[in-house]
């Protein structure tokens, strides 16, 4: 058995997404190429952004600090500390209202 502090893990990856040019971090925290689950810790600054990209299977973002605004061509959901987001099976992107920290769950699919 394994366990980890979101709280140490977010904080810490907060502040290498301040120092980082792109104002973001992702750190693992289970999973891998190997497993279907894979749950990263993200960590991005106020107006970072992940790019529109493809869902590569069942996702979801559950924000543990600040604020993020998840979006679509077509539609977008703003979440808070304690929000959790089904992340579509579409395009998506991803931007930092403010410096926030997310864990992003994805069970790859096959």
């Amino acid at each position: 058995m394994e366990k980890f502090s979101l709280t140490a893990l977010g904080r810490n990856a907060l502040e290498a997404a301040r120092a980082a040019p792109s104002g973001r971090s992702a750190q693992t925290v289970y999973g891998g190429h190997e497993h279907v689950l894979r749950q990263t810790v993200i960590a991005m600054t106020e107006g970072a952004r992940l790019a529109d990209h493809e869902n590569p299977g069942e996702a979801t973002i559950q924000v543990t600090l600040g604020r993020v605004l998840l979006t679509t061509e077509e539609n977008s959901w703003e979440g808070a500390p304690g929000t959790l987001l089904i992340v579509p099976q579409m395009r998506h992107a991803l931007e930092a209202l403010e410096d926030s920290v997310v864990l992003l769950t994805v069970a790859k699919l096959p």
